[in-house]
């Protein structure tokens, strides 16, 4: 027997607004006609780098951690990330009064790590090519008392949060008078991508999303090229840390297969470039996973968007200062 699985929907995603406001705030749009020129379409630019704690992350955490019961919060809450969710659930930890343990891998930027610390919560870091974070996270839950697991992306609350970036997107959108003809955004575990095809199913359903991956961790493009999901291959390796995921997840791709349009990969290489565009023509900081939209838009997009108006998300802007001088310099 199949298992039916319970996905938001598009009003799960306007009351995650409500809960979540006075929280996050709202992210500008941005443009350049240099980008522009780059695509051969005209490119709208969502700095979400510019979010509280410096990526989307906050929206799912906060909408997920605000729905547990006062009389469920003295245990607290226990997550694993590469960082970006780390930090969005230690800020809502903090704001709801609530503890916080963060499993995250070694080898995570520094910045994120400092992040997590700076809002109160702890790390426990494990090891990502031999540890199973998910498996680490459930047994200090249970050794706290049953504190409660925050999933990264694939979570029904985490998910409807997530989908407030496609409420905001939209709604600029319209208002500037320019409606989206597709929308390109990054896609680790996909909590981000579903939320935001959620929001624009809603408010601009002409609108077709796609996802955007390094090419050693294409997940999505291979799955929804497929219709089913399909992992990456072990081993793989990219610098783009913050969307490193083995596959899509299950209620993500639900929601995926069926309103998102297709998949878009690219490489370092490119990844690196478009962080120094968005540096020099949009005076933002993205970090690598954060600008792999950008780079599948500004590396020339394919021919049936060209001339047409395209939405791109800048997610997270959480790259070490060392790292990020190196890119800037071009000493790839």
């Amino acid at each position: 027997m199949t298992e039916t699985l319970s996905l938001p929907t598009f009003d799960d995603v306007l009351a995650a607004e409500k809960r979540i406001a006075g929280v996050v705030r709202e992210t500008p749009i941005l443009t350049h006609a240099a980008l522009d020129a780059a695509a051969g379409a005209e490119l709208l630019v969502k700095a979400e780098c510019l979010q509280v704690t410096g990526s989307f992350k906050i929206r799912g955490a906060m909408n997920r951690l605000a729905q547990i019961p006062e009389a469920g919060r003295k245990a607290g809450v226990v997550a694993f990330s590469s960082g970006n969710h780390a930090q969005g659930v230690a800020r809502a930890a903090r704001l709801l009064g609530m503890p916080a343990l963060i499993v995250m891998p070694s080898d995570a930027p520094q910045v994120k790590v400092d992040g997590v610390l700076a809002d109160g919560g702890e790390v426990h870091l494990y090891d990502r090519n031999s540890e199973d974070r998910e498996a680490i996270a459930r047994d200090i839950a249970a050794a706290r008392g049953g504190a409660i697991v925050v999933p990264a992306f694939d979570d029904f609350n985490v998910i409807a949060g997530q989908g407030t970036l496609g409420l905001e997107f939209a709604r600029q959108a319209a208002a500037m008078g320019k409606p989206l003809d597709h929308l390109i955004c990054c896609a680790g575990g996909g909590g981000l991508i579903s939320g935001v095809a959620l929001a624009f199913e809603g408010l601009s359903a002409g609108t077709k999303i796609w996802t955007a991956e390094p090419e050693t961790h294409d997940d999505w493009a291979k799955s929804l090229a497929a219709g089913e999901i399909v992992a990456n291959a072990p081993g793989m390796r990219t610098f783009c840390d913050a969307i490193v995921t083995p596959q899509p997840g299950n209620l993500t791709f639900a929601i995926g297969k069926r309103l998102l349009s297709g998949g878009l990969s690219v490489s370092d290489a490119e990844v690196r470039d478009a962080m120094r565009q968005a540096f020099r023509y949009l005076k933002i900081v993205g970090e690598p996973g954060g600008t792999a939209a950008l780079a599948a838009a500004v590396r020339g997009l394919p021919d049936a968007m060209r001339g047409t108006r395209v939405g791109v998300v800048v997610t997270g802007g959480n790259v070490d200062a060392a790292l990020y001088a190196h890119v800037l310099a071009g000493r790839d």
